[in-house]
């Protein structure tokens, strides 16, 4: 078995073991058996860290279910390959070449070497800033609920949030605490922390050490860190500005907030588009200008080797970068004084040719399905589910089954990521010798 089709195959264990999990009367809040296509695609959004939900998660699920809920959104997050690794890890068990060469490939890493403590630090990572939320959140859950309900609360919206799962447990997500400044900025935060990916945390941690420690030679940053922080960056501004323009005069959105409460929700929505899925405003509200800008940002995702879907920002730079070549009419693309191999800008192009065919056949088929729905929405549903985002309009529990595993194999598709699918089934990819006369074409 190929290592791409242990990975994905790996993903619908689990997506499988937790269907089975959510469907018994333990995990239900009423005690009755769950209705089957509920509890495959609420397994499916989790695993998937995706945050669709078809039913309210804090009162359709037992503490049991929203438990198991907030473990599969930990293993999906994490990654198949991590999470079995690191239990081979805590069991005493050596890799051999063929699982290393499973974990290179899951992380994005160009090495083997070193794969037992890079697992341990996304671990040691994973845990200490899920912590930090737990502690934050306490302080504003705790005394409005309870100490028991207080602090399962806080525990359960971190992990989602550092996962970028967008599960809640309110009925109304955040919107009741859209004023509450230390609420929206520590999930905020755990959101982007959680979906600009490992490495670029690292480099940061790395820096900040040779500085406070006074070293005389200074890490210098891969250009992973200076794309993924830079964009992310970008994005987060021009989506925050974007939203608060096109909203801001909407009071079935923004309502009577202040000028400082609108400025935290759109930033919010704006970080909650990189494929988190909270949200602190009623989306369904928003004009069709303000959905079609949170359907870019959340078709584009967060970063390689975080939490996030999409099609990575990264995938991104890459093509602006070609375009501007393009423009400027030079023949190599550059990206911080660096020359992008072609081998990366193909696999960028096919990334979005593969993600928008996946876009496009989902919402076809659900506009046949279900034709009443408006277009925008399906389409907003759609791009949700493949960016592994979980914001909608309020239609997730109101379209018909056949929608539902459509959204239920779109989400899959989306965090399994399309080349790597393809290579399941295809087979890993066999680099040919042969070489065909070049010919120009005409482009544009």
């Amino acid at each position: 078995m190929t290592v791409a089709r242990t990975i994905c195959l790996g993903f619908v264990a689990v997506i499988l073991l937790g269907a089975i999990l959510l469907t018994m009367p333990f995990s239900t809040g009423n005690g009755n058996w769950n209705d089957p296509i509920v509890a495959l695609f609420t397994s499916t959004s989790a695993v998937c860290v995706t945050g669709l939900a078809v039913v309210d998660t804090g009162t359709e699920f037992s503490f049991l279910g929203q438990l198991f809920i907030a473990l599969l959104a930990q293993i999906g997050g994490l990654g198949y390959m991590t999470t079995t690794t690191f239990l081979m890890l805590l069991i005493g068990r050596k890799f051999d070449l063929r699982q290393k060469v499973a974990i290179q490939q899951a992380l994005d890493r160009p090495g083997m070497s070193g794969s037992s403590q890079i697992i341990r630090s996304i671990i040691a990572t994973t845990l200490l800033f899920e912590l930090t939320g737990v502690f934050l959140l306490m302080i504003v859950f705790v005394p409005e609920k309870g100490w028991q309900e207080g602090t399962w609360l806080a525990i359960f919206h971190s992990v989602s949030a550092w996962n970028n799962a967008g599960f809640s447990l309110f009925k109304d997500n955040l919107i009741g605490y859209q004023s509450s400044p230390l609420v929206i900025i520590t999930i905020g935060c755990l959101i982007i922390f959680g979906g600009i990916g490992y490495q670029v945390i690292l480099d940061m941690y790395l820096w900040l050490r040779d500085r406070i420690v006074k070293k005389t030679s200074y890490l210098v940053f891969s250009l992973d860190f200076k794309v993924a922080t830079s964009t992310t960056l970008i994005l987060l501004v021009l989506g925050t500005i974007a939203i608060l323009f096109v909203e801001i005069r909407n009071d079935s959105v923004f309502g009577q907030l202040s000028l400082s409460d609108k400025i935290l929700a759109a930033w919010f929505q704006s970080v909650s588009t990189r494929t988190a899925g909270f949200n602190s405003i009623d989306i369904g509200k928003m004009t069709n200008a303000g959905l079609f800008i949170m359907i870019a940002l959340m078709f584009i995702g967060a970063s390689p080797g975080g939490t996030g879907g999409g099609i990575k920002t990264t995938t991104l730079r890459v093509l602006t970068s070609c375009t501007n070549a393009i423009l400027q009419g030079k023949e190599e693309v550059l990206l911080y004084n660096r020359k992008i191999a072609i081998s990366l800008i193909l696999k960028a192009v096919g990334v979005v040719f593969g993600s928008l065919a996946t876009v496009i056949v989902a919402t076809v088929l659900i506009s046949i399905t279900d034709p009443k729905l408006a277009f925008i929405q399906i389409l907003f549903e759609v791009v949700s589910a493949f960016g592994t985002v979980g914001l909608s309009t309020g239609i997730t529990g109101t379209v018909s089954i056949a929608a539902k595993l459509i959204l239920i194999l779109t989400m899959y598709i989306g965090r399994v990521g399309v080349l790597l699918l393809m290579s399941s089934i295809l087979g890993d990819p066999r680099p040919t010798r042969i070489h065909y006369p070049e010919e120009n074409l005409l482009v544009g």
